[in-house]
């Protein structure tokens, strides 16, 4: 599979080179998954990033105390990511993430692969990582003015 036309279009690699996409492709491995197969859980260790190919999966944040059951709050599909922010931190892992088609196929791009990447060619580790740092400035501003 040629990834380089879908990543095209993810936001993360937005401003990449045709050239620069084909390396950040060639650091992928497919994975493929069953409805209702676990790809991610809350709380665990993570240090890979998911691109999405094909099928949709949840994000299920553990559920507020109090609720009776966690509940999914996003659906994502094609072209989304799942992960990110293990390409910059050894955090645990922010929701579970399931898959809710069949199949669902996703990219894997493992952490330490993608940060010799950046080190090697500083423009695509610069790239990304401003990408990243307007994604959750979005993310941050939207949430202080809606509260949630």
């Amino acid at each position: 599979m040629d990834l380089v036309p879908l990543l095209q279009k993810v936001e993360l690699f937005e401003g990449l080179t045709p050239e620069e996409l084909q390396a950040v492709a060639a650091l992928c491995a497919e994975r493929v998954f069953h409805a209702g197969d676990l790809i991610t859980r809350q709380g665990e260790a993570g240090d890979e990033m998911y691109v999405i190919c094909e099928g949709w999966v949840e994000v299920v944040p553990s559920a507020p105390p109090g609720a009776a059951s966690p509940r999914a709050v996003v659906n994502l599909g094609r072209g989304q990511l799942i992960g990110e922010m293990t390409l910059v931190d050894y955090g645990p892992r922010s929701a579970s993430v399931r898959a809710i088609s069949e199949p669902t196929v996703l990219q894997a791009m493992h952490r330490d692969r993608f940060t010799k990447l950046c080190e090697h060619d500083f423009h695509v580790g610069y790239l990304v990582m401003r990408n990243m740092a307007a994604d959750l400035s979005f993310k941050l501003r939207h949430r202080n003015l809606t509260g949630r």
